[in-house]
Formats: C-alpha cells, structure tokens, sequence
C-alpha cells in the first residue's frame, strides 16, 4: 500500500514537473517570437507584386522578396537572428502613398534594424510637405546631407515589384502629412465639417431649382429643360464630389469611379450652359423667330449635341488616362486601391469646357451687340432678352467656380479653403439667378403655393402672364 502511495506522489511530481517545463518553454517562445522584428510585406510570401497586383512568384522571373536590414551608420546587409513578416496593406487614417525604389531613382529605401522603414529623398524643395516636423537630415560619412522620412511599423509595407517590365523594389506608405500627430485643426474644420455642409446646401439649392423648373408647366419651355439638365449635373458632380470626401477616410477605396462621375457631370452641365447660349443667339440672329419646331424637338437637339458631346470627350479621357497616361516611376504613381485620375485624363476632361467658355463668350458678345442694335422688341425677342441676362449671370457664376475648382488642385490651402466656401455660395446665387431673382417665377411659385394667393398688378409681370393673372387673382 506504501509502495503504491509512492509511486503515485512520483507520477505526480514528474506530471507537475513536465507541465512546469512546458509552460517555461512556451512562455520563453512566446517572448522570443515577441522580440522578433516585425516587417510588413505588401503581398503574400509567395507573391510579388506585377503592375499593382499580386501575382505568385512562379508566375514571373523574379525571386522571392527578402528583407535586407541597414544600420543607423549606413551599414548595409545586416543579418538579424529572426523577424516576423506581417502580410498586408498598411491601414492609414487617410491615404496611402507607393514609394519606387530601383536603379539611379531619386528615391531610396531602407530597412532598419528595429524594422522601420527609412525613405532617403533628393531635391527637398520639390517635396509638398516640408513645412511639417517629420522631415528629418543627418550627415553622412562624406559630409553629404541625407534627408529622410521614418516610417514606423504599421504605416508601411514592402515588397519586391514589377511595373512596366521593370524589376524593382517598392514600399506603399502612409502619407507622413496626413499622418502627422499634430494634425491641423484649420483643416480638419474645413475639409471634414465645412466642406461637406457646403456640399449638401449645394444640392439643396440644384434640387430646389430643378424641382421649380420641372414642376411648374409654365417654365417647362426649352430653357427651362437647359436649366433643369444643368441643376441635375451639378447635383450629380457635387454628389460625387462628397464621395470623395467621405472615402478618404478609408485607404482601399477607389476614387477613380467618383472621379469621372464628378467630371463627366460638370463636363456635362458646361455643354449644356453652351447649348442654352446658342439657342439664344441663334434667336436673336434668325430673321423669322416664328419656327414650325416645338420646344420638345428642339430639346431633343440639343440633347443629342449635349450628352453625345460629353460621352465622347468622357471615352476620350478615359482612353487618355489608361492607355496613353504611362506612369513615371520618378513621380511615383498612384499605389493599388487608390486610383485617381491622372493628370492627362484631367486635362482632357477639362479641355472641352475651356472651349464651350470661350464660345460661350463669342455668343455673348455678339448676341449683346445685335441686342443694342435693336430699336424695337417683339414677345419673344423680350422674353430672349431676359433669357439672355440669366444665361450671361449664369455663365460667369459657373466660370468663376470651374477656375476655383482649377485653382485648388495647387494644394495651396488657403486657395482650397476658398474653394470650399465658393462652392455653396456659387449654388446659392445660382439659385438666386435662376429663381429669387426672376419677378417671373416669383409671381409663378405664388400662385401654385396654396398660402401665397397675394394679388399682383398685371404691369409688374413679366413678359406674357396676364392671362394667368386674369384667371387667379382679381383685380
């Protein structure tokens, strides 16, 4: 019975003894796996990364990506006793930035031991983000000054690429600016809180005057349709254009989609803008204003001129931006999952509203010097005179706001806050032009408002009411 008491205390000590020892050796490999250095690696460990994509190694020439640690002296080639790959896209509060690094590049990366990532930059003065603290300059053994960027772990990954039949090395990163701890409370008011209210009363104001113009049968005429066709694309570049606002908060997001929804839509309202100054200079200049063509045939025209007009350019830009746009390792493209539309897509997008304004301009001259001339007006040659007024109120309030928009991709903010703020004030007067300011829908919007019956005199209506107010208001 002793025997038995005994070797159950010694199953027991060496059972207690084995699960001790088991537990130090998991807890010493859990602290060694803890002090391993950790290096982020954009794709997974078979992968590459071919023209912004992952693609398997076995797929292309080249090999497996491994890091290489530098020392803080410049010491190249260190060798570490273990590290700890951490796959993925690093996950920035704004946006994402690739860094190139290959043969003769102005750019250079390195990895130091500790596992952040040091990005050695040239010509310091072509960089946008120098007035911050993160920019950092040491001296190296020939007395050169080095400036750099340090990326700690989290904000960056590497991998070895392939981009245009170039093998090289690449790095996205989080964009230090935007990253930066001591962020700008001036620009996050404007650009996270302002800029959207602006935006929205943008809307509020398009909707109000396409809903006016597309409610009331009176004003459904063919510039009435020109005006609600403008009102529905700016809502839809404004729309857009808030997308781009709200998706910057999340990095794998695509901007390109609300891109050319944003300029295709204002593309299209200035084409449209253009439509409404031909017509009324066709008016003015036709000798007989009495045509046999309906204004819903006419809008058919002009629609076919207007959007027609817009795909083509649109296809045009497009083609530009994917196929003729080719991307300069040295101005470091847009890195996967945040595509925009480059600089060539931009200008041809923009190319076909600089025409419409300077034809937009021939039609003002002109049809204001035949207006001059004109010693007597008929109905509707009055009616095109004050279609005239608004078309021209209209086309510098548009104008103005299309070179502010130009303006503020110089990333200047103070240009960028004025273009915020432009832009509800530009929908507010448009909303005056089109509806505050015209007597003519005032008087209309009163008598189709159940608790606005206010009677009107017959001489302060526009052009051609008074049969409307013979048969709602008595005088």
């Amino acid at each position: 019975m002793l025997g038995r008491l005994l070797l159950i205390q010694a199953v027991c000590v060496l059972c207690s003894t084995a699960v001790r020892n088991e537990v130090q050796d998991r807890t010493k490999k859990d602290e060694k796996q803890q002090n391993l250095v950790r290096v982020h690696k954009c794709c997974e460990r078979f992968e590459v990364m071919v023209d912004q994509h992952c693609v398997d190694v076995n797929e292309t020439h080249t090999g497996l990506w491994s890091p290489m640690f530098t020392g803080e002296d410049g010491q190249s080639n260190l060798q570490l006793s273990g590290f700890k790959l951490v796959i993925g896209i690093p996950h920035c509060q704004r946006q994402l930035w690739p860094i190139y690094h290959y043969q003769d590049s102005p750019d250079r990366l390195v990895l130091l031991q500790n596992g952040v990532l040091r990005h050695y930059v040239s010509h310091p003065d072509s960089i946008t983000v120098w007035e911050n603290d993160l920019l950092q300059k040491h001296h190296n053994k020939d007395g050169d000054t080095l400036w750099y960027f340090d990326y700690k772990q989290g904000t960056y990954c590497m991998d070895r690429g392939v981009l245009d039949g170039k093998e090289l090395e690449l790095a996205i990163v989080c964009d230090p600016e935007k990253e930066a701890e001591n962020w700008d409370y001036t620009d996050f008011i404007m650009c996270r809180i302002v800029n959207p209210v602006c935006h929205g009363l943008a809307i509020v104001c398009y909707i109000i005057i396409a809903i006016v113009y597309f409610v009331i049968p009176q004003l459904r005429d063919l510039v009435g349709n020109i005006l609600t066709s403008i009102s529905l694309c700016l809502i839809t570049s404004q729309a857009a254009d808030s997308v781009r606002i709200f998706t910057e908060f999340s990095s794998h997001v695509s901007f390109l989609v609300a891109d050319i929804v944003m300029y295709v839509s204002l593309m299209a309202a200035f084409f449209w803008l253009n439509s409404l100054g031909y017509y009324i200079w066709k008016t003015f200049r036709s000798r007989n204003v009495f045509l046999r063509v309906t204004d819903g045939r006419k809008y058919c025209y002009y629609s076919c001129y207007a959007w027609s007009m817009t795909l083509t350019m649109a296809c045009i830009a497009l083609f530009a931006h994917f196929m003729l746009d080719t991307t300069n390792l040295k101005e470091a493209p847009s890195p996967p999952h945040h595509k925009t539309i480059g600089w060539l897509g931009k200008a041809v997008f923009f190319t076909p509203v600089a025409f419409t304004v300077v034809v937009n301009i021939f039609f003002y001259l002109t049809t204001g010097h035949v207006i001059n001339q004109m010693s007597t007006y008929g109905r509707i040659h009055h009616k095109m005179k004050y279609s005239f007024e608004l078309f021209v109120k209209l086309f510098l309030t548009m104008v103005i706001s299309w070179l502010l928009l130009l303006l503020s991709w110089l990333h200047y903010p103070l240009i960028l806050y004025i273009h915020i703020v432009v832009n509800a004030f530009v929908a507010i007067l448009i909303l005056y032009i089109c509806i505050l300011g015209q007597r003519r829908v005032m008087f209309l919007l009163k008598q189709y408002c159940c608790c606005c019956q206010e009677a009107e005199s017959v001489d302060t209506v526009e052009w051609g009411e008074e049969m409307s107010s013979i048969n709602t208001a008595n005088y």
